[in-house]
Parts: C-alpha cells; structure tokens; sequence
C-alpha cells in the first residue's frame, strides 16, 4: 500500500523548509512566486495533498463557512450561492450547505450540526434563529450573518434589501399606471422579507388614499400562488397584482396564461428579485431587483471582520435599496421611458 506523501517529502523535493511547504497551501500566507513555483512542482510530481482537516485543528480555523437556506426551487438562492461561494474562495473559504425547514426546531438541528462542524462563520439565508441558539453560536464565538431576512431583537448582522423602499416602489409604479384594483399575494407572513416588502406596498397604497382590494399570503411557495391567483379572479377581479418574488409571480403569469388573460394588458404583474428567469421573453416580468452583489459583499465583509476581531461592534441591519427593472408584465404609466416618468 502507498503511503501518504508528508509534507517533510515535498519539502526535501523542492529544497525548501517545511515551513515554506505550509505557508504555500494556506490561504492567505506569504511565500515568494519561486517558492510557490517550487513546492508545487514538487507536489504534483509527488502526488501530496495537504491535511485541511489537520491544518485547522492547528490553526483553530477550519475555512468553512455555513450556509443554512430554506429552499433551493427559489431561483434567488442559486445566484446567491454562487455568488457567495466564488466571494469566500477568493478568500480562502469553502462553503459548507445545508438545507432547513422554515421551522425552529428543524432550523436549530441544522445549525447544531454546522456548530459541531467548527465551522468559522454562518451565513443564514432567509431563515431565522431561536434566540437560545443565538446566544450559543454567540458562547462559541461563531459569528452568523442573515441573509435576506431580519427578525426581531436579533443580536446578528442582517443584510437584506430594502424591502421597504421596494413595496413603495411597486405600489406607486402601479397607482402611477393607473391601476384602481390592485391585489397583493404576499411572502410568507412568518417572514420579515414578507411583512416589510408587504408593509411598504401598503403604505405607499395609504398615502394615495387607497387600499389593496385583497391580500393573500402566497407562502413562497408555487402552488400556493396559483391556488391564490385563481381566488383573486373569482372574488375580486383585480387589474394588477404585486406578488412577493419572482418565484411566485412567475406562477402568478402562468395561471392568468391559462385562463387566456393578457398578461400586462388585462392584468399587470410585478414581482420582486429580479432572478434571470425574469428578462425571459416567455415571462418579461416587471420585478424589483435585488441587489445580490452589494448584499453578498456586505454578508462576507461582516463575516470577515468579526471573524478577524470577534469583538467588533458591527452593525445590527444593513438594508440595500434595488431598482423597480420595468419590463412587459406590468402596464407602465404615461410617458414612462426607460429612466422613468
């Protein structure tokens, strides 16, 4: 049986010390471009893996960040991932995922689990922490970002969009166009990104001395959006309809399609996200987009600052303002062009 090649073996190959070995394969050490050069020669022709596994249990530092998210069938949280992950590596981490159900018990397992994995930070991604486990991963010295969801007295970095700002957008978008019977089907009630992205649409809705004629909580969820698609045109014959996110209204567009609706003519539809799916010929949704790149920014420099000062005051909400991107889906308002009115 070959045995494993030490990293001693790959220090005598390229004539280096041991200690040059390791700081070539850690993540972020100095070495010189010959000496890198030289001990990766020598460990290809070796065949040498560093251990991770052992490097971190040296370092106290594993290079893994958790990420715990509700669902994948959204198709924010693929761009998400990628994005998140391409950001970490460029630094030296790896992301380690796991998949949660929205409920507390299932959601603190999970985070239990990434605990047990000594993993260095945690990104939650639209899921929310029992304050028990808060004050856990606090005692451990884990800092844990959210992602795309706050909750109430939360002793963690939040970054989410400015779910707010955007429901007022929507809103005035469509009083702007015209639109008297306007309809809602909302995020899950059970989640902030769905009471504020809800609670700016209605205020927005207020100030103009109107109302939405319905709103219906469409669970994040496919089916429940069409089951509420079809409630909306039995019992309240809306002219638009503002639906929680991309996911959603893209369900929302093809239940109207089977019921032979024009969609943006008959009925308008905005949704909220801006996922790539979005600027399909097939949907052209008028949707507000989130802006993944400044929150993914904001998600790794927190993680980075308290993982390299665990006892930085770092800000409790940091909420990123995305445009309404005006597509076919919705009826524009008079004299609209692509900078707007």
């Amino acid at each position: 049986m070959k045995l494993k090649i030490t990293s001693a073996e790959v220090a005598e190959r390229a004539g280096v010390s041991q200690s040059a070995v390791s700081r070539v394969f850690t993540p972020g050490a100095s070495a010189s471009k010959k000496t890198v050069e030289k001990v990766r020669k020598a460990a290809d022709e070796l065949g040498y893996r560093p251990n991770v596994l052992a490097r971190a249990m040296v370092s106290g530092r594993s290079r893994i960040i958790g990420l715990v998210v509700a669902y994948l069938e959204n198709q924010f949280y693929p761009i998400v991932l990628e994005k998140l992950s391409n950001a970490l590596q460029e630094l030296g981490y790896h992301i380690l995922i796991f998949t949660a159900p929205n409920s507390a018990d299932g959601i603190d397992a999970v985070i239990q689990d990434l605990m047990d994995y000594q993993v260095d930070g945690i990104v939650a991604a639209s899921v929310s922490l029992s304050s028990d486990l808060a004050e856990r991963a606090t005692q451990a010295g884990i800092p844990v970002v959210l992602f795309n969801r706050g909750q109430d007295n939360s002793p963690f970095v939040e970054v989410t969009s400015d779910n707010i700002a955007g429901g007022r957008q929507v809103a005035q978008f469509l009083l702007d166009a015209g639109h008297e019977r306007i309809a809602h089907i909302s995020g899950w009630q059970g989640s902030s990104t769905g009471r504020e992205r809800q609670q700016g649409f209605n205020a927005a809705l207020d100030e103009a001395g109107t109302t939405s004629i319905a709103t219906l909580d469409g669970m994040y969820s496919r089916d429940v959006a069409m089951a509420c698609t079809d409630r909306l045109l039995s019992d309240y014959s809306p002219d638009a309809i503002f639906v929680g996110n991309d996911h959603m209204a893209f369900a929302v567009i093809d239940t109207l399609r089977a019921r032979g609706i024009e969609v943006g003519k008959e009925i308008s539809v905005i949704g909220y996200d801006d996922v790539p799916m979005a600027s399909w010929g097939a949907y052209d949704l008028t949707t507000i987009r989130q802006p993944v790149n400044r929150m993914v920014d904001a998600t790794v420099s927190a993680l980075m600052q308290h993982i390299d000062n665990p006892n930085i005051a770092a800000p409790r909400r940091e909420a990123i303002e995305g445009p309404l991107i005006v597509r076919r889906s919705a009826r524009k308002p008079k004299g609209w062009t692509n900078e707007g009115i």
